[in-house]
């Protein structure tokens, strides 16, 4: 089936959180919003004709997760990722963000240290401070646009207070996909001195040709011991309104102590779209998935090859996996305010601001290539 990407699709009027606010935003409805992480591609068909029939019946009452639901996922796991999933382990989350709230309540105390990785996807940062944990960052080292973790910082950062690292895995903003070595001396160091991992693995479905996703908890016995993995369909299949997602959790302990946590927020109703919408794509999207996937490699290759001509200062760091691109605009020697301005009032696009990324995003912005 042959899917059309080119298709320009007119969001306005319908809420959009990145196409409907420009005015009250930035002052500027004219500006092209690449900052916020959705697609402005249509949904796969499949998903998009089974939201329609359900609709046409008329009635949207409460509704539960059927079997066909946990069936959907571990089809899935086993399909994209090799990974044999049990239905037990499966946790539904209104989203991720909520799963990453919810992570930090259900295993730490208030004044425990929470550690993240930034530059690194903001809410991570407001999941410790909005629950009165204490934020530790572990920086990742940038090697001339390469980005790794450092270990032997993190070790010496770890204490008898820490308890939980947050790992963003693929990375946002940096996109790395991260390799089996790095996975495997990450969960030995937080194994060997009891930290458990939540994994935010929302990403994992867009992994760029020639990379390769590996969840965390699937590494080794040790891994699936300590890690808590989140996934959802949201960011995969372009469906990020309906809020859906997915807690993985081997460890029984682990996933009581969440199942607390989310009982305790009255968190027990899943939303009647969204279930529909995740078997459907779960079950039927991996063609469209394919296809947008190569749309965005393109994409990226274009815009290398633009700026590698008209603007060789912005350097673009390798995209590995998701649809995000972490620019370079420090040869420019502006403020982070001056840089927001010029690219809001001269170039007209919103890109996301490298400081909201926490530390290492000082001079960087992101921009959306979907």
């Amino acid at each position: 089936m042959d899917f059309n990407f080119d298709q320009i699709i007119d969001r306005r009027g319908t809420y959009s959180l990145k196409w409907d606010f420009l005015q009250e935003k930035v002052g500027d409805e004219e500006i092209i919003p690449l900052w916020v992480a959705d697609m402005d591609f249509l949904s796969p068909p499949s998903v998009i004709e089974a939201l329609r029939k359900r609709a046409a019946h008329g009635i949207y009452g409460y509704t539960g997760l059927p079997d066909s639901y946990y069936q959907s996922i571990i089809f899935w796991m086993k399909k994209r990722f090799s990974w044999p999933i049990e239905k037990e382990w499966i946790i539904f989350t209104p989203g991720v963000i909520p799963a990453l709230h919810l992570a930090v309540q259900a295993f730490t105390q208030p004044g425990d240290k929470v550690i993240i990785q930034p530059p690194v996807y903001r809410p991570f940062r407001l999941a410790v401070e909005n629950n009165g944990r204490r934020l530790i960052q572990n920086t990742l080292v940038n090697q001339d646009g390469y980005y790794r973790m450092d270990l032997e910082s993190l070790e010496s950062q770890i204490d008898d207070q820490t308890r939980l690292l947050i790992l963003c895995s693929p990375h946002n903003p940096v996109s790395r996909v991260w390799r089996a070595e790095e996975l495997k001396e990450l969960i030995n160091l937080c194994f060997n001195r009891g930290i458990i991992i939540i994994s935010d693995e929302i990403h994992a479905d867009l992994i760029m040709p020639g990379f390769t996703h590996l969840p965390t908890s699937q590494i080794s016995s040790e891994a699936a011991e300590i890690t808590v993995t989140c996934t959802a369909p949201n960011k995969t299949f372009n469906i990020a309104g309906l809020e859906m997602g997915n807690a993985i959790i081997p460890n029984h302990r682990l996933r009581a102590r969440f199942q607390q946590a989310l009982l305790k927020a009255g968190l027990f109703l899943a939303n009647t779209f969204g279930v529909v919408a995740t078997e459907v794509a779960y079950r039927e999207g991996e063609k469209w998935l394919t296809a947008v996937i190569n749309y965005i490699h393109q994409n990226y290759l274009f815009l290398q090859e633009y700026f590698g001509h008209y603007l060789p200062e912005i350097k673009i760091t390798p995209l590995e996996g998701t649809y995000l691109a972490w620019l370079d605009f420090r040869a420019f020697h502006l403020s982070d305010k001056e840089l927001q301005e010029k690219l809001l009032r001269k170039a007209k696009v919103w890109l996301d601001e490298g400081p909201k990324f926490g530390q290492g995003g000082q001079g960087f912005q992101r921009l959306n290539l979907a």
